[in-house]
């Protein structure tokens, strides 16, 4: 069987702790795990010229991710300010504008993106014109668009939002995000389930996951449900585990697996990385099997 390919797209960044720096960016993360569980990979963003971008460079290259990474010289790599609270949940402060914000269309990025069988963006990339109208024409040649919706204040807006929720195959939220997307769209308070049919009905989209943190996740698939219960673990930090998640659901899904296996993988991934700090902590097949027990 051919290998399953996927491209990602956004923004790639240091994420800065007061212990130091780690690579993040939630495309980024999902990106570099799925490749890790054998999915063919690409993602497209841009760095700085400068000692942050090529370190980003020399990080990544270990990991044979392919990379479409265009340079700014006007506008530095993208970095975050990442504070946990008491309970290791993580708070962002985004530095803007960053080279991320400037992702232009290109012939090697179309292409990447026609023959992927899985297109993967979020929502914070959207802040900026260019890169949002990039995404937007890249949008147009996928085969299959996957929403990780992203709400980070301010760096969003609702129409933005449901626009690409229009435009997705599969959107992935969180608890908070997707009770505060229905809130808005009208919807009275309900269940997960009920906000996922809401939200299914108001956009057409066939496929919506849901995480609930340590509680694991909801996935609605063609009107078939998937839940787990998910995993307890002590939390080193949050960062990435959400990104750690989906990248493994993906790819469970694009490998053909059953998906209630798919989602237990994938909240056994998320669970792993919250135990590790930072977004990418290396995770082996055999540390995931041996979790999953």
């Amino acid at each position: 069987m051919q290998q399953p390919k996927a491209v990602c797209f956004g923004e790639v960044l240091w994420d800065i702790f007061p212990e130091g720096k780690k690579l993040g960016g939630a495309p980024l993360n999902v990106a570099l795990r799925m490749q890790s569980l054998g999915i063919a990979t690409s993602m497209i963003s841009a760095v700085g010229e400068d000692a942050l971008g090529d370190e980003i460079r020399k990080t990544i290259a270990p990991e044979a991710l392919t990379t479409f990474f265009q340079k700014s010289s006007t506008y530095p790599t993208g970095t975050v300010q990442v504070t946990l609270d008491a309970n290791k949940s993580a708070h962002y402060q985004i530095v803007a504008p960053v080279a991320w914000d400037y992702i232009t269309v290109s012939a090697q990025t179309l292409e990447a993106v026609t023959t992927a069988d899985c297109f993967v963006f979020g929502s914070l990339v959207t802040r900026n014109t260019v890169s949002k109208n990039t995404l937007l024409a890249l949008l147009q040649k996928a085969a299959f668009n996957v929403f990780d919706v992203n709400l980070r204040p301010p760096h969003y807006d609702y129409k933005t939002l449901i626009e690409l929720m229009q435009q997705a195959d599969f959107i992935k939220f969180n608890e908070e995000e997707i009770d505060e997307t229905c809130r808005y769209l009208g919807a009275e308070a309900g269940s997960i389930e009920e906000q996922i049919e809401f939200i299914s009905q108001h956009t057409q989209t066939r496929q919506i996951c849901v995480t609930k943190g340590d509680k694991g996740a909801v996935y609605f698939q063609n009107h078939e449900w998937y839940t787990h219960s998910g995993y307890s673990v002590k939390v080193m930090d949050t960062v990435g585990a959400g990104d750690a998640f989906l990248a493994t659901l993906l790819s469970g899904l694009l490998q053909k697996r059953d998906p209630q296996q798919a989602l237990s993988r994938a909240c056994a991934m998320g669970a792993l990385v919250a135990s590790k700090a930072g977004a990418n902590p290396s995770i082996s097949e055999e540390d995931l099997q041996t979790f999953i027990g």
